[in-house]
């Protein structure tokens, strides 16, 4: 098992980790491809779990299962109380389905070759359940990784990592000032820190 609200990695296999191997370049998913493994978790879910057919995000590393809850009846209550009532709704789904979780997971990363993440809405909460976080010259999440695939879907860029070199170039040309802002203040932090303190620390 992986920890809390982690449903382990799995490359078609036996081998297990986070993440997956890539070959020559990001996988690109289809619209077919979502649909299927969308449909394999309506139908794999157990009915009791959530009041409609789950949110399935699909990306070249990761699924992500989003789910709402049955809504917390609190005619009275104030809305920090129902804040409280339903972050407790989902934090009680997280831990009493969670053996259920680690076993669908386990199935759709041997079927998909996918990451398995979970998450769940209730009200105005919602809480994904530790996400993945996949290598791109950095680590991202999946909506960082949707950006940069909208990039290469419309064209401004061929792979991942070309794309974060781009957002890297936009940001660095269209912020310099708060770029440059922010290297002064680290070369004052660097300044102070060089010179230390001058009083010699008490005996012990």
């Amino acid at each position: 098992m992986g920890p809390p609200g982690v449903d382990i990695g799995f490359s078609v296999g036996p081998r297990r980790g986070r993440g997956r191997p890539r070959r020559g370049g990001e996988e690109r998913v289809t619209a077919e491809q979502r649909q299927h493994i969308a449909a394999w978790f309506a139908g794999r879910l157990p009915d009791g779990w959530f009041i409609m057919a789950p949110q399935v995000t699909v990306d070249a590393d990761e699924i992500l299962v989003l789910g709402v809850l049955p809504a917390v009846t609190l005619p009275d209550a104030s809305a920090e109380e129902r804040a409280v009532a339903e972050t407790a709704r989902i934090s009680g789904f997280r831990e009493e389905s969670r053996e259920q979780r680690i076993r669908i997971a386990d199935e759709a990363q041997a079927q998909f070759g996918r990451v398995v993440s979970w998450g769940a809405r209730c009200g105005d909460a919602s809480e994904v359940f530790t996400a993945a976080n996949v290598p791109v010259m950095t680590r991202l999440r999946m909506t960082d990784r949707a950006v940069l695939d909208t990039l290469i879907d419309a064209g401004v860029a061929r792979s991942r990592s070309e794309a974060l070199a781009w957002c890297v170039r936009l940001v660095g040309a269209h912020e310099e000032a708060w770029i440059a802002d922010l290297r002064s203040a680290f070369e004052h932090v660097e300044d102070v820190r060089s010179r230390g303190p001058e009083s010699a620390p008490p005996a012990g």
